[in-house]
């Protein structure tokens, strides 16, 4: 990898942690990166428990998933390889199962942005299927087909919706995508309980966009606050990520 790319690998390996905390990821989920070194590639872990991901662990993937001779994958990696493919612009992905967003994938009720910090909803969520294409599985994507599927379904929007399984956000960088899965989550969680109340005030598209414009200019603030609510920034940070790349080190304080 690349001075760049380790200073990626550094970020994922953040982003997982934070996610854990904002109760976006758990015990599964994933997250990646366009590779700096070579746009058709992109860095993913091996596959671990997201809160247990080092930036060791970041691998270099192949357009077509692949990595490592003898490494244990994410069987997921496909549908990160598809989207990069699909979409130029995307630079990282989060593939989550976070708990409010999951229950408007297996409903007629739009994820619609009710708070401006989700603003980038307005744009439109998609929603994906896998039993229309490829009939009765077990949900996951495990082929670059079902990948490419899940690509196409996404479309232009930065969320799609995985019935029965989570949810795809993707983003212009690691501090991008992971801000716009947290806030899918939140957003979520605020949507079920307004629609519970009564009838439900939605942001226009206008007000969405225009809040977005806003809020992507803040992400490094709250990169910031969330970096340093995980303990593994306090562990890290005394290291600069190129000079991590001498040698990330090989454990965690407990």
């Amino acid at each position: 990898m690349t001075a760049t790319d380790l200073e990626l690998a550094y970020d994922l390996a953040l982003a997982n942690r934070i996610l854990v905390r904002h109760g976006v990821l758990d015990a599964f989920g994933h997250v990646s990166a366009r590779a700096a070194s070579a746009p058709d590639h992109f860095l993913l872990s091996r596959n671990k428990a997201p809160a247990l991901v080092e930036p060791a662990d970041i691998l270099l993937h192949g357009a077509d998933g692949s990595a490592g001779q003898g490494e244990r994958l994410y069987l997921e990696r496909f549908l990160h390889a598809e989207i990069y493919r699909a979409r130029p612009d995307v630079m990282a992905i989060v593939h989550s199962h976070s708990p409010a967003v999951i229950p408007f994938g297996i409903v007629e009720v739009d994820l619609e942005p009710v708070i401006h910090t989700a603003g980038f909803l307005a744009e439109g969520v998609s929603r994906f299927d896998t039993r229309a294409e490829f009939g009765e599985t077990d949900l996951l994507i495990r082929n670059s087909k079902m990948g490419a599927s899940l690509a196409g379904s996404l479309g232009a929007s930065s969320v799609a919706l995985m019935r029965g399984h989570g949810s795809v956000a993707v983003g212009a960088s690691v501090q991008h995508a992971t801000y716009r899965a947290i806030y899918t989550e939140m957003n979520a969680r605020v949507l079920s309980t307004a629609l519970a109340l009564g009838s439900v005030a939605t942001l226009s598209s206008a007000e969405g966009l225009a809040a977005d414009v806003t809020n992507s200019g803040q992400i490094e603030r709250l990169w910031a606050v969330w970096g340093a609510d995980v303990r593994f920034a306090e562990y890290y940070d005394t290291l600069s990520p190129v000079a991590a790349s001498e040698g990330f080190p090989a454990g965690m304080p407990s």
